[in-house]
């Protein structure tokens, strides 16, 4: 007999992330070795742009982990698109990722009406495209190998 709850609880979360882990590393080796290395725990990893009053002209959002930088958010103020920046916060964030971090590999998520033309030209591939996420938007899912 079980009590099924769908209600948002941190400490429920917390658990079952630890238990999963535990499980995961059980059963891959690779994961098992990560346990207890810096290599372990996701790091923030944040690149911005400030315009000469010091307000936000852009920025890129991730984190580094098991020797990869996964790109969570990389935007730039319509005002400042085309000028490059783009491609010099995501220049930068890879210079820190393999220097500073040891990654190899970088992954990010971007949808068909944003940057997959401008990601495939960094040098990114798709490795994965979910239709219809949302309704009527194709995710894709890049990667790209880091010198």
């Amino acid at each position: 007999m079980f009590r099924i709850e769908a209600e948002v609880d941190g400490d429920r979360r917390d658990l079952l992330r630890s238990r999963l882990r535990e499980t995961n590393a059980a059963a891959s080796p690779v994961l098992a070795a990560l346990r207890g290395t810096p290599a372990e725990r996701e790091t923030p990893l944040h690149v911005w742009a400030l315009d000469g009053a010091g307000d936000l002209a852009g920025g890129l959002v991730g984190h580094t982990w098991a020797t990869w930088l996964h790109i969570t958010y990389l935007w730039v103020d319509a005002r400042h698109r085309g000028t490059g920046l783009g491609t010099r916060l995501l220049a930068e964030a890879e210079h820190l990722a393999t220097t500073d971090r040891a990654c190899t590999a970088a992954r990010l998520e971007t949808w068909d009406f944003q940057a997959p033309h401008f990601y495939r030209r960094q040098g990114y591939e798709v490795v994965g495209t979910v239709p219809d996420h949302p309704p009527g938007i194709t995710e894709y899912t890049l990667t790209k190998r880091l010198a």
